[in-house]
């Protein structure tokens, strides 16, 4: 699953850290899912989405075909 969390916190000048801290996880965690090695569970990717103020589906982008 592509995300858009990278482009979104650049754009908002956000360190990987302080989102890590906003949403309750490591920055080894918000660096695995900005490099795809990682799927936000369902909470996580919320916590993301809310963060933004944006809908899930606005920062992750889901393919059928994956």
């Amino acid at each position: 699953m592509k995300n858009r969390i990278q482009e979104l916190r650049k754009a908002g000048r956000i360190r990987q850290e302080d989102l890590a801290e906003a949403v309750g996880v490591t920055r080894q965690t918000i660096i695995s899912l900005e490099n795809g090695r990682y799927n936000a569970s369902l909470q996580l990717a919320h916590r993301i989405a809310r963060y933004f103020d944006s809908a899930i589906e606005d920062i992750f982008l889901f393919d059928e075909e994956e």
